[in-house]
């Protein structure tokens, strides 16, 4: 039919094009080297070993502010602490009842082992009213970005996922890294989950039970839960 297009061949010359720039750069990467003397490569290698010692540094200041691990913090005077402590902090006000929460704990918890650059945490939002005021919280589960103690921006129910509760933790990461608070070598103008809108994920391959009463989704139709 007119019009159409062979994404394989289209993928096919991208990956040629892309493999043609990385054989490239190695040559010219090579060639540098080859350039370089015994004192050039002894410049070179001690570069790299005080980057590599800067970053075991880095790597023990984090684990000693509680990177790498998904913690909850128990008081709203605590918070102000976390976000002094360290540079990038994601938190997620959540309430024990609301059931999306639990499905973020999941994937916050897999984003701290992967991405110990940042602070992973989350607070109850019932427990926290004069910080859930003035941070402007009134949809639970939000997420709440920030870099050098400084809002970047908030994850406010799965809206911003694909408005489904299947998104995958890829999803999630990539919406944090457009607040500049993770480390991320991804496509940013691309969501992860993206072809997976079309053909709605949360429904396919699941049988419709009728007379067996109302489904999940039918309880809660609505994305957020407003308090």
């Amino acid at each position: 039919m007119a019009g159409n297009v062979d994404i394989g061949a289209v993928l096919g010359e991208q990956l040629l094009t892309a493999a043609k720039i990385m054989e490239e750069q190695v040559d010219e990467e090579i060639k540098q080297l080859e350039k370089m003397d015994e004192d050039d490569l002894e410049v070179l290698k001690r570069k790299r070993m005080d980057a590599m010692k800067k970053a075991a540094q880095q790597k023990e200041e984090y684990l000693k502010n509680g990177h790498g691990e998904y913690s909850e913090i128990p008081e709203e005077k605590e918070f102000f602490n976390v976000t002094k402590n360290s540079g990038n902090v994601v938190c997620h006000f959540y309430r024990d009842e609301t059931f999306r929460c639990k499905i973020l704990d999941k994937h916050m918890n897999l984003l701290a082992r992967k991405h110990i650059e940042t602070k992973f945490c989350k607070i109850n939002a019932e427990k926290c009213p004069f910080l859930c005021d003035r941070l402007k919280i009134k949809v639970i589960p939000t997420i709440i970005m920030i870099k050098d103690s400084k809002t970047r921006g908030y994850v406010v129910g799965f809206t911003d996922l694909g408005n489904t509760d299947e998104f995958s933790t890829e999803m999630l990461e990539w919406r944090l890294a457009q607040s500049e608070v993770i480390n991320y070598s991804g496509d940013l103008m691309t969501p992860p989950d993206q072809a997976k809108k079309a053909s709605k994920t949360n429904f396919v391959g699941k049988k419709v039970m009728r007379g067996k009463g109302k489904r999940r989704d039918d309880d809660d139709s609505s994305d957020d839960n407003d308090w």
